[in-house]
């Protein structure tokens, strides 16, 4: 990925990383290990993807909550918008996130992104003006070839959290233009990036 890229990605970024410290946001999936023991039948390859398209799914058996709890009681708990569909408003935040990678990493080829939400935890109101909490993201992704389907990365689980601000924090940030939806979306920016980019390991065929 060259530096321009990585470059623009990062001032698109720019405003979540001014609301963080550097330690909160982490990060954890599943992918090769690209150690100096790499094993056997493994190639490591540099990406070079032009993300073209988006296939979002939230299965219909992932609950969701609107409870003012302090702890998720449910696979999707989200208010970074208003009272409505929620897995329509996640899979809106995904798009935005892809739509804006797409626009950076313009490689040699076309791939097409498939993700699976497995779990989107948000913090309640009560969390976000009181303690403040995580949003912990999980969700299964694929990358496939965009002319043939064929299967580039077989499918991988993601899981990725951000710190959530709470009390005096979070009205601090809202007013600062740093709302909930803001804040998720250029982490999921940030997040896709990370997994689409740079090098990884893929089995020979």
């Amino acid at each position: 990925m060259s530096l321009a890229k990585i470059s623009t990605i990062v001032m698109a970024c720019a405003v979540l990383s001014a609301c963080g410290s550097p330690d909160s946001i982490a990060m954890r999936n599943a992918p090769l290990d690209l150690g100096p023991g790499v094993e056997a039948g493994i190639n490591t390859v540099s990406r070079d993807y032009n993300v073209v398209d988006l296939n979002f799914l939230a299965p219909a058996q992932l609950s969701v909550s609107e409870r003012n709890g302090y702890y998720p009681m449910a696979d999707i708990v989200w208010r970074g918008d208003a009272i409505g569909d929620r897995k329509e408003q996640i899979g809106a935040l995904f798009q935005t996130a892809i739509d804006r990678n797409g626009a950076v990493l313009t490689g040699a080829r076309d791939v097409v992104v498939d993700i699976q939400l497995s779990r989107f935890h948000g913090v309640t109101e009560r969390v976000r003006y009181s303690i403040g909490g995580v949003y912990n993201i999980v969700f299964d992704m694929t990358v496939r070839d965009a002319n043939t389907g064929a299967v580039i990365e077989p499918t991988r689980k993601v899981e990725a959290n951000l710190s959530a601000p709470g009390g005096t924090a979070a009205i601090q940030a809202e007013h600062a233009g740093q709302t909930e939806k803001v804040r998720v979306t250029d982490f999921l920016t940030m997040v896709l990036a990370d997994e689409l980019s740079g090098a990884t390991q893929l089995a020979r065929r």
